[in-house]
């Protein structure tokens, strides 16, 4: 018999072959699923809890406990059916993604609710558990210290180099960094980055009544700076 042979016959008389569903196969096949819904409802939460995005979708985060559970299901049907799996592999080769992902967090979530899938899938619960306590105290610590409370962006338009020096005059009890500077003719524009203890902005109406400030307009900084 060759081995060709040997592997084919181990692989027919073996258990991943057998299209029959047992009893106990069915009971972890409904607590793996429960487990997963349970499990991306959490990631649900934890994730509208945390978000400081612009624009929170819902429909994202909805997304991410039906990515928990069909994960979970491919899991189970690729532990339970060699056939099956030997499918799944060469169907889902040919699967791509198009929605860009704006939020770099939300990368995180999306891997976070399938690798839990397939962990529950393989009934490795103890695994997933510590990993969600893992991940939900490093979210509170970087959620604490991390915070962007206090900080602005600070935009002026003014005429004139000493109106200039007065703004920065004006902010030297504020923790700032000038960002830009932008020069058109006579009029000029300065972007500042703030931090403002307990937000007190009263230096705000004192920029706004110098003479040569057209405008200012004060934003909250989220944490991310284009310029």
């Amino acid at each position: 018999m060759s081995v060709k042979d040997v592997i084919k016959k181990s692989i027919l008389e073996s258990d991943a072959y057998n299209q029959a569903i047992s009893l106990s196969t069915i009971g972890t096949i409904v607590i793996d699923l429960i487990l997963a819904l349970i499990m991306g409802l959490v990631i649900y939460q934890i994730y509208k809890k945390f978000y400081k995005g612009v624009v929170y979708s819902k429909n994202y985060a909805m997304s991410l406990v039906g990515m928990t559970v069909l994960t979970c299901m491919v899991t189970l049907a690729i532990s339970t059916n060699i056939i099956i799996s030997l499918g799944m592999v060469g169907a889902l080769s040919i699967v791509r993604y198009r929605t860009a992902i704006k939020e770099p967090l939300d990368l995180m979530y999306m891997f976070w609710a399938i690798t839990s899938g397939i962990a529950l899938g393989a009934s490795m619960y103890i695994l997933v558990l510590f990993a969600t306590i893992i991940m939900f105290v490093l979210l509170l610590i970087f959620n604490k210290h991390g915070s962007s409370r206090g900080a602005y962006i600070l935009v002026v338009h003014y005429k004139g180099d000493e109106t200039g020096d007065e703004v920065i005059k004006l902010l030297r009890k504020v923790n700032f960094t000038v960002r830009s500077i932008i020069f058109r003719d006579d009029d000029s524009e300065m972007t500042l980055q703030l931090k403002c203890k307990n937000d007190n902005l009263t230096f705000v109406e004192n920029i706004r009544n110098l003479k040569d400030v057209s405008d200012v307009t004060l934003l909250n900084y989220d944490g991310e700076y284009h310029g």
